[in-house]
């Protein structure tokens, strides 16, 4: 496990991103920044690195409870070789699903999905439209492909090949040490800047990160 490694955060257990409780891996960095993304602040790349065993280790405690991980970003193959190792380490303490979100097209996935073949069951490929809509389950924009690349995948995810529910638009919300809100979740196009409006109303002073770059108070994760 020599591979190093940018994240952004770790949260468990997260219940929006995928069936079950869940560990949420979040990969800081992305080159593709799609205009209109809710998670701005995972596009700078990460001054510091962590080790994938340090990884592993950190999640090892929730092993037992989880029923599946999502792992999003960011973008996870801006990081193809650190991702590998991680999904293979992974694997080799876990039988739950694996669910990744990426903002690349498939066609320009398959050569590292080939080489990763067996460690990813489901896979969210294609970038966020912001000019397209949203109607879709699991996805920010409906170009977004859902795509089975394990029976366990196709058992786990077949079901999301559908609309969205308002049950859908549930968020998990995470509270950092030092005060910071984090909420992670598929939301409705404008559901953050609505909420942004109505606790200022409250006196609340907060930033969202399609203000910024970077969060300042309330950030938010979108996939």
């Amino acid at each position: 496990m020599s591979a190093r490694i940018s994240i952004s955060r770790i949260h468990f257990p997260v219940t929006t991103l995928g069936p079950g409780r869940r560990i949420g891996i979040w990969l800081q960095g992305c080159s593709i920044r799609c205009p209109g993304c809710i998670s701005a602040d995972t596009w700078a790349k990460g001054n510091v690195t962590t080790s994938v065993r340090e990884i592993l280790d950190a999640i090892a405690p929730w092993i037992s409870e989880t029923e599946g991980f999502t792992i999003s970003g960011g973008e996870p193959f801006d990081q193809p070789e650190a991702l590998a190792e991680l999904l293979a380490g992974i694997r080799s303490i876990s039988r739950a699903d694996v669910l990744v979100f990426s903002g690349f097209t498939l066609e320009l996935l398959v050569p590292h999905l080939c080489s990763m073949d067996g460690l990813i069951d489901a896979l969210i490929a294609d970038p966020f439209e912001q000019s397209e809509p949203q109607t879709l389950a699991l996805r920010g924009s409906d170009n977004q492909r859902l795509v089975f690349l394990t029976e366990l995948g196709k058992e786990r995810f077949e079901s999301y090949e559908r609309s969205t529910r308002v049950s859908d638009r549930t968020v998990d919300v995470m509270f950092d040490a030092n005060g910071d809100v984090w909420f992670a979740g598929i939301p409705g196009r404008d559901d953050f800047r609505k909420l942004q409006v109505l606790l200022r109303q409250f006196g609340a002073r907060i930033a969202i990160s399609q203000d910024r770059g970077i969060s300042l108070g309330l950030g938010e994760r979108q996939g």
